[in-house]
Order: C-alpha cells, then structure tokens, then sequence
C-alpha cells in the first residue's frame, strides 16, 4: 500500500526525550506495524507492533529502575541491529540513564576503552558478545539478548510495573532536556576514540532540523529499509526519525540490504556511499535515460521520496543519475560532537559539488585557516571527562573546532576540503590535502579504496585497494589501475599527481583498525600498516609511472 504523503510536520517539532515520540503516540499507532526482521536470506521472519515495542520499552526500563539504575548512570549495547536493540535504548532512556552504544565488531581493547572510559553499569549484548562483556570489571550487570537472559529481565521488569504501573512514565516525565541522553564515542579517524556526551536537547534540536530541511521529502507513516548500525549515531538516526514519523522498518542484515529493496519497496532509504554506487553501477552503465530510470526503479522498488547518503564523500555521477530519474539523493556534513549534521543539501536547495547549508539551528565560520568553526544548540558542551581534550576542542570565544577544512561558495553552500590534519606537505613546500585527490576516485566500481601518501616526499604516491565485485587479482588489474591514475592525473596540477601505485592485497577492515566503524579510512594507521610498501615506491625509481 502506498504510504500516507503529509508535508504538515509541525505536531512533530517539540523538541523531547526519544522514548516520547513511541509512547505519545500510541494511541493512534499501537495495532501498525513498527518493525518487520528480515533474516540472512531477506526473508521476513517476525513483526513488532507499535504496542509490542512499546510494552517491550516499559518493561526493560522498569527492570533498569528496579535493578538499580540512577539518573546519569551509564548503559551500554554490544549488539547487532534487533528489535531488542531498540528497546534496550529507548528503556535506558526511559529510566533517564545514558546510552552508550558500542560497535559490535569492535576488537576487545576497544570494547575495553569504552567499557572502562564510560563507567557503564549494565550491558545488553549479544549472546557471543556477553562473555566479552561480562569479563570486565566495570559492569554490574550483563543482560544477555536471548531468550534466557533478556526474557528475566522483561519478566522482571513486568513484576515491578504491576506494582508500580506508572513507574516508567513518572520517571521520563522528570527528565530536563539537558540531561544527557548519549554517550557516543569519536570514530577516531586521528586517534583514540572520546566519549561525546550528548543532551535531549542537542540531539532533539538536530531531529527539528531534519524535519524542517526534508519537509517535501519527509510524511508520516513511511517505510524505510534500516540497516545502518543503530550502534553509530546515523543509524541511531534513522531509528528515531522512524519513531516521530511512524515509519514502518525493515531491519535488515547489511548483505541483504540491497536484495531486499526490490521486494519492500521504501519511501526512505539512508545509507553510506558504497551501496548507493552498487544502486547507480548498472544505470551509469546504460546509455539511455529511460533504462537508467528503470534500472533505479527496479532496484529500489520504485517509491523513494527521501536518498540520505552519509559517512564520506559520495561521487557526483551517481547523485546526478538519480536525480535525473527524480530521485533526490543528499548529502550533509556533521560530526557526533555536533549531534551530528551541521548542514544539509535539501529539496529546492542544492548543489551537488557541496554538502549544503548549515541547518536553521547552526552558526558556522571558517578561521584562517579554513577549518569550519560550529555553534548552536545541537553543539556538545564537551568530552567526558577530558578537560583538556574539551579546552583544544572549542576557540576563545565558544565555537566548536571541527578539524575540517572548507570553503564557502558565493550562494552559501559548504564545499569540504579535508581534514585538517591530514593535509600533505611535499618536500617543495606545497600544500596537498590528499582527500581531494582521492575523491577523484570515488564511485569507480574497479576501486574499493585509494589513499594518497607523501608528506614530506618530492612527490605523491597511493595504496590502492580493489573492489571485491571486481573480480580481478592484482596482476591482471595492474594496467587498469594505471589506466585510472592516469585519468585523474590530467585533472590534476602537477604537483598534486600521483607518480606511483601499489595494489595492496591485505583488506582494509574495521577489525584489523584500518576503517572506522562508519567505513572511513583510518589514514594514519594505514600509513603506518602498510609503511614498508609504501616507502618502497619512493626507493624504486624504476618502477613504471602511471
């Protein structure tokens, strides 16, 4: 059935506590669906109802309550994407703890630092993830996501509500807007990871603003396909946007995510860039506008309203190949200190070489030096516990260092040009930021990843990865490759080319600490991994030139 279209979203910009947004309206949604669970072969295997969620929501959070948890006490989840997990974070709420998701493929020393740096008195995990869990000194509590262990805490937690059944209720009413609602940890792209401390109000001013920017794109009672990590703050999103609006949501694993479009045929799709490339690849092939269109039709199901694509750069074709089968495919920019967009391109006002404008509740200005400088209610006050990092954090006069480099355009668009530390400075003096040679890569179906290196060297050389759809091993793609370098190179100045390669063939991973766990590179530590290989384009001066 075709979704319900409203662009009136304005009963929806009270800013509130998530957990409202399920309870304040159940009264018109309790029999809908909110969550069908598609299994590793795409099928649908169970659904939730509104009611379901909700009740699931006061029973955790009542068995949190009951079990100890104080307002600002810390909760954490160790788990893949579930119905659970979305309980878990509305209970924790709910009883006015703070959550803090943890990245379930995070190695054991990370889940350690979070752990320990969060001071996090109870855990949900996944069944092979509780003992990891439950070997650290720091939680009290470890609720196992099985039928065993989480359904003791739900009969618990009913115990307690037959007591006390507006006990859950009563404590959210007394939640203040500056409370801190999350505690989510920095992807750590230039080093360890930090606690980001975000209030109701920061991340519910951000949600207002959303609504605000995608208010043509946007109705109530959509259905989206979710398979972002509810553990990293754009999943976390998009849950919550599906909780204000009444989206119908399919929970997908992430290798099926795209199987699946077809067959559910959403309204709203969010994803990073690889899988809307995979989208666009077979209609970028096509020559005739009308196969594209039909190509993206039959791919996505045909019903997109709201494309959000975040997490990196997207490349510029594939943006244009949906728009020009009336799609609208958007990016923004944010960071999690920020809760987490700071701009937004947005229907009637857009341009595809930027990031958008800043949102209705953001102030930003470029120092000097061009790092982007943020302020406004959806701003963080400061890491946890790490003053100093907090004081380095913030100018004089109360704005946010972003650590990103950028430009404005003439009509107000943000362009990003790199991070502000990664910028390359070649034995001849010249400046390079190496993402920008880099994005000129972006959505080759041959290339996984590219990155440039050179700091200090006459001149620049690159580690390539090769996509695993491409179906070549490193020998035979070598001249391909060199083909591509090439390419790019004539679109370059000269002293911002790259003179050598090397097709690596050890992956990139999250696991290995080379990708963080929103898929961007870790440039430093792939510096550092693949240092040997690297240095030895330098050392072979023989070796052919692209």
């Amino acid at each position: 059935m075709e979704a319900t279209l409203s662009t009136d979203l304005s009963r929806f910009l009270e800013v509130k506590p998530a957990p409202r947004a399920v309870f304040d309206s159940l009264g018109e949604r309790a029999g809908r669906p909110r969550f069908h669970v598609a299994g590793p072969d795409g099928r649908i295997a169970r659904s939730m109802s509104w009611a379901e969620h909700a009740g699931e929501i006061r029973r955790l959070a009542a068995f949190l309550i009951g079990a100890g948890l104080r307002p600002g006490d810390r909760a954490a989840i160790l788990a893949v994407n579930s119905t659970a997990w979305a309980a878990a974070a509305m209970a924790i709420l709910s009883a006015r703890g703070v959550l803090v998701p943890i990245y379930p493929a995070s190695s054991a020393e990370q889940i350690d630092h979070v752990l320990r740096s969060s001071r996090a008195r109870f855990v949900f995990a996944d069944p092979d993830q509780a003992e990891r869990a439950g070997a650290h000194a720091g939680p009290e509590r470890v609720v196992a996501l099985d039928a065993d262990s989480y359904g003791a805490a739900l009969a618990a937690g009913e115990a307690r509500l037959a007591a006390e059944p507006d006990l859950v209720e009563r404590t959210l009413a007394g939640a203040a807007l500056d409370e801190t609602a999350l505690l989510l940890y920095t992807s750590g792209t230039t080093g360890l990871p930090r606690g980001v401390p975000l209030s109701h109000r920061n991340v519910g001013v951000n949600g207002r603003d959303w609504l605000r920017c995608f208010q043509e794109l946007l109705h109530e009672d959509a259905i989206d396909v979710l398979w972002l990590p509810m553990s990293h703050i754009f999943g976390l999103g998009e849950l919550c946007l599906g909780h204000t609006l009444g989206f119908e949501t399919t929970l997908v694993p992430p290798a099926v995510a795209l199987d699946i479009l077809p067959r559910v045929r959403p309204t709203v799709f969010m994803s990073v860039p690889a899988l809307w490339d995979r989208l666009a690849a077979p209609a970028l092939a096509a020559g005739d506008p009308g196969a594209r269109r039909d190509l993206l039709a039959r791919a996505t199901g045909g019903r997109l309203r709201l494309c959000l694509s975040g997490g990196a750069g997207l490349a510029r074709e594939v943006k244009e190949v949906f728009h020009e089968s009336g799609i609208l495919l958007v990016e923004g920019y944010g960071l999690t200190e920020c809760s987490p967009t700071l701009t937004l391109n947005r229907p009637g006002d857009f341009r595809f070489d930027s990031v958008g404008k800043p949102l209705p509740s953001v102030e930003l200005r470029l120092a000097e030096d061009g790092e982007i400088e943020a302020r406004g209610e959806s701003v963080f006050a400061g890491y946890d516990g790490d003053p100093d990092a907090t004081r380095d954090a913030f100018t004089d006069d109360g704005w946010f260092r972003t650590g990103d480099i950028g430009r404005m355009t003439g009509d107000g668009f943000l362009q990003i040009v790199d991070r502000k530390k990664d910028i390359l400075v070649t034995a001849g003096g010249k400046n390079i930021p190496p993402a920008a040679v880099e994005a000129r890569f972006a959505g080759d179906p041959l290339l996984a990843h590219v990155v440039v290196y050179g700091d200090g060297k006459r001149y620049l050389v690159a580690a390539v990865w090769l996509s695993p759809a491409a179906g070549l091993a490193p020998p035979a793609a070598h001249a391909l490759v060199a083909d591509r370098v090439r390419a790019v190179n004539q679109t370059l100045a000269r002293h911002e080319t790259i003179k050598r390669f090397r097709i690596m063939e050890r992956p990139l991973t999250v696991e290995s600490g080379l990708l963080t766990a929103s898929l961007k590179i870790r440039r430093r530590a792939i510096h550092q991994a693949f240092r040997e290989e690297l240095e030895a384009l330098y050392r072979d001066d023989d070796a052919p030139a692209p």
